[in-house]
């Protein structure tokens, strides 16, 4: 079945003749018009606009005019990625009827490639979250049971791979937000270097976290994508100025017999046991490799994730001021005065957990605050940093869980904030480090929801951590699992 196939398949088969663009996107289409009714991962989907842009491909290939590295193959869009005269809302209100008049350096590459745009993909919003409960519009469910949640912020973009309803996606990590999803789903999901691809065109959360990444089944597939989406853009201040690797044979190069670092503080208290076992026996795949494992210590893990959440609120304070109901977006009607129209159009527009990172964002830089919490947090963040470069010097990668917990129920956590943000307890280090990692998935729980492992290296090092995923991914079968409501109808990796 053509939902089964990787991208690369798919590519190579478009490219070949063997099937059309067309055919793909139909089957991707009619798969996901069936189950998104169940998963509501899309905001928007419009076949027409898919199939328009499938035609193309097709035309390109039949006039024998070259083909990009993506051509027709269908890649869902995190709603927070602007697209020329495409709705992009963050999962917000106060973005409802927003018509970016360009395009998003990562959304120009997908189209020079002749990626086909397949759809908008649910978030939590202005990705504030990890269970993409915080979306305005609808609340997205982990194909492998419903009840739970996909995690976040890009759930929408999980929940889509892991039921087939697209091979390839692109989400965003400020701390977390593509691996933590990707670990709740059952999908390899890699979170870049900072400065590897542009973020022109990525509405802003927190600007020196953010990072836009591949969500995949296949770590070759990751492997692809990000080679279509990396290199440097003038636009992006902060994009690196860096030859870009060649990451599709990095994957190939599968190689277990690296030097290894378990963190002694990602097994402490918090971690579920049912987690933990599978995290265990994922390293020893390694050690039966020939790899040399050891035990590390990041001792300022243990704050990271305080320093996150000021450092990240802050940064959020300071990029949502815009959104004041005056220049674009929603705007509240009938204000007594312009004190009252941003107030009221503020207070509308946002939403709970978005009102309360402003706040605790807004108290950290105010006066007599800033430099016991903000610029204390920087100073801290520095030390994190070099707990990781002193540790690269020893280890090529970092192994440990992806998160403490397999996916939560639906609704488990929206009473308790702080419950919510330790989801994210091992993955806000690389993000404040400016680090790549990746999650794949390494087993299951005893109620049948996936367990991710998380590799991490230094920056600019995304081979190596291509290299470690890839070797798992070849001695293990966890990837070719399927959740019980895709197979049900009769689809089979």
């Amino acid at each position: 079945m053509l939902i089964t196939k990787t991208a690369s398949e798919l590519r190579r088969l478009i490219a070949s003749g063997e099937v059309s663009a067309v055919e793909v996107a139909t089957a991707f289409l009619d798969h996901a018009e069936r189950f998104d009714e169940k998963v509501s991962a899309f905001l928007r989907l419009d076949r027409k606009k898919v199939l328009g842009q499938a035609q193309a491909v097709d035309g390109k290939r039949s006039r024998g005019e070259a083909l990009g590295m993506l051509a027709g193959v269908p890649v869902g869009i995190k709603d927070i990625l602007c697209e020329s005269g495409e709705t992009t809302t963050c999962a917000s209100k106060i973005l409802e009827h927003y018509k970016p008049p360009y395009d998003a350096h990562v959304i120009a590459r997908l189209k020079s490639e002749d990626a086909i745009l397949f759809g908008r993909l649910n978030m939590d919003e202005f990705a504030m979250g990890s269970s993409t409960e915080n979306s305005a519009y609808k609340r997205t469910r982990n194909p492998w049971n419903l009840a739970c949640v996909p995690g976040g912020s890009s759930g929408g973009s999980a929940a889509a791979v892991a039921a087939r309803m697209v091979p390839l996606a692109l989400g965003t990590d400020t701390g977390g937000s593509i691996r933590q999803p990707a670990g709740c789903t059952g999908i390899v999901g890699l979170k870049p270097t900072y400065g590897r691809v542009s973020r022109y065109g990525l509405i802003a959360f927190a600007s020196s976290l953010d990072q836009i990444g591949p969500m995949t089944h296949e770590v070759d597939d990751a492997a692809l994508l990000l080679q279509a989406i990396s290199g440097h853009d003038r636009r992006d201040s902060t994009s690196a100025p860096l030859d870009v690797p060649n990451f599709i044979d990095a994957a190939k190069k599968a190689d277990g017999k690296l030097r290894i670092g378990v963190p002694k503080e990602y097994f402490g208290e918090g971690l579920r046991p049912n987690v933990e076992a599978p995290v265990r026996e994922a390293i020893k795949v390694f050690e039966k490799a020939g790899a040399t494992v050891k035990e590390v210590s990041l001792p300022y893990s243990s704050v990271s994730l305080a320093v996150y959440y000021l450092v990240a609120t802050a940064e959020a304070s300071s990029n949502l001021a815009r959104y004041d109901g005056t220049h674009y977006g929603f705007s509240a009607k009938d204000g007594a005065n312009l004190e009252d129209l941003v107030s009221r159009s503020r207070g509308e527009g946002f939403g709970a957990e978005v009102k309360r990172r402003i706040l605790l964002g807004a108290f950290a830089l105010s006066a007599g605050y800033r430099d016991a919490y903000y610029v204390r947090a920087l100073q801290v963040r520095r030390l994190i940093k070099n707990d990781y470069d002193r540790v690269f010097q020893e280890v090529d990668v970092l192994l440990g869980p992806t998160a403490p917990t397999a996916a939560f129920c639906i609704g488990e956590k929206c009473e308790d904030p702080m419950a919510m943000y330790l989801t994210d307890v091992y993955t806000v280090g690389a993000n404040l480090a400016g680090l790549p990692g990746v999650s794949i998935p390494c087993g299951f729980t005893s109620n049948e929801m996936p367990v991710g492992l998380q590799i991490q290296a230094a920056a600019f090092r995304e081979e190596l951590v291509l290299q470690a995923a890839a070797f798992y991914q070849r001695e293990t079968d966890w990837h070719r699992r399927l959740p019980r409501l895709v197979e049900e109808t009769g689809v089979r990796a």
